[in-house]
């Protein structure tokens, strides 16, 4: 445990210390965009905090190749290499994508290629699943079906990056309750490289969030933009590939931990699921949403889970805490309830599905009761105010084209 602490701090101060860097050079050099219509900032902030992330992860993955508890992750070390190689290729294409904003079929392209990458030539592929049974699946379906996952992880978390902290605070609580599942099931099965890099990868992430959360969370000084959450998602998804797809059915024997055959073979695939439900969630709604209206599902729209949040009435802020609540309560519950599985004793689902019960209905009422009205405009009265006929009245730039007015605050990021 040890090592993986210094793993975390070793990614946090690296993050940190960039994230300020990138911070200071993209306002010297004006390397922001301006602000579009569906952002809820008004001031025009750098979006390049995904280059300081990747410089933290690179430094920790770096420091493992040369310390002696990691070395079974780099037996072979084409595992680690894909894993920083894809990295960095996505990395690249979302610092382009941030400063000039390139065609969505383009970043499609790369993160497919990416995905290739960690599943050809790292060898990480989803080659069975932990369902009483195994199921093993062919090769080239294996190939396919990892590379569908991992993009659509990336793009999943990409989506739901639209508040400050909203992404850093979810990953790194989704990430916490992942890495304490792989450490638990790396000491129950016995030491594996495959598990080793789930744990480390979660690792890296946790530190990378707790590193650039300073910097971004309200007000933000630093987006991580495309690069950062690309990236977050990319490793979130190999970590469980690596962890999932490749155990062995001895290994996830249900009888070895004494648990259920009915429950207790779901969940090893059920949390690695969990913990990135609120992404997935947005990300399916928002592909059904576009494409049933004839749109492309990358079209960029102010109808995400974060939007909805705002038009009920949250504070930008207090939508964000909501979304760290629901992460932690289910992703908790599930946790819960596989460390129950282990033991063989009545009601050993309990503790977990009590929690869950508790904690949505805890969710769902501070997500139902906002912590402010929502805003509405009266459209039934007639005006009685001289500026709402008149605009010079308020506005003097009706008049005097010299005149400035401070510009509406969008409402989404």
């Amino acid at each position: 445990m040890k090592q993986y602490l210094f793993t975390i701090i070793l990614t946090a101060t690296v993050t940190l210390v960039m994230s300020w860097v990138v911070w200071q050079l993209s306002l010297r050099f004006k390397l922001y965009p301006g602000i579009r219509e569906r952002d809820v900032h008004t001031t025009p902030t750098p979006r390049l905090g995904g280059v300081a992330m990747f410089l933290g992860i690179a430094a920790a993955i770096g420091v493992s190749a040369a310390n002696p508890f990691f070395s079974i992750m780099w037996v072979p070390p084409q595992t680690m290499w894909a894993v920083l190689g894809a990295a960095l290729l996505i990395a690249i294409i979302g610092v382009i994508d941030d400063l000039w904003d390139l065609d969505w079929f383009i970043k499609l392209g790369v993160q497919f290629l990416a995905a290739g990458i960690i599943t050809v030539l790292g060898g990480l592929q989803i080659l069975s699943l932990p369902l009483g049974e195994m199921v093993i699946v062919s090769s080239w379906l294996s190939i396919a079906v990892t590379m569908f996952a991992i993009v659509v992880v990336m793009n999943a978390v990409n989506f739901i990056d639209g508040l400050d902290g909203l992404v850093a605070g979810v990953c790194l609580i989704a990430n916490g309750v992942f890495f304490a599942y792989s450490y638990i099931l790396t000491r129950d099965t016995g030491t594996s490289s495959y598990f080793n890099v789930a744990s480390f990868l979660a690792a890296v992430v946790i530190g990378a969030c707790i590193g650039f959360l300073p910097l971004n969370w309200s007000p933000a000084k630093l987006f991580m933009g495309d690069s950062g959450a690309l990236v977050i998602g990319l490793l979130m998804a190999t970590s469980a590939i690596a962890l999932t797809g490749q155990m062995s059915s001895s290994a996830m024997d249900p009888e070895e931990f004494g648990r259920s055959q009915l429950l207790g073979a779901f969940i090893p695939i059920l949390l690695p699921l969990v913990v990135v439900m609120l992404p997935l969630l947005d990300f399916g709604l928002a592909v059904f949403r576009r494409m049933r209206a004839g749109r492309s599902p990358f079209s960029p729209d102010r109808k995400h889970l974060h939007h909805r949040m705002l038009d009920l009435g949250h504070r930008d802020r207090d939508a964000v805490l909501i979304f760290y609540a629901w992460t932690a309560v289910i992703s908790l519950a599930v946790l819960l309830m596989y460390i129950g599985s282990r033991e063989d004793w009545p009601g050993q689902y309990l503790p977990g599905v009590a929690f869950g019960v508790v904690g949505v209905a805890a969710c769902l009422l501070v997500t139902l009761l906002p912590t402010r009205r929502a805003p509405s405009v009266p459209t039934d009265l007639p005006p009685t105010d001289p500026s709402a006929t008149d605009p010079s009245a308020t506005d003097p730039s009706a008049t005097d084209p010299s005149a400035t007015v401070p510009t509406p605050s969008p409402e989404n990021r």
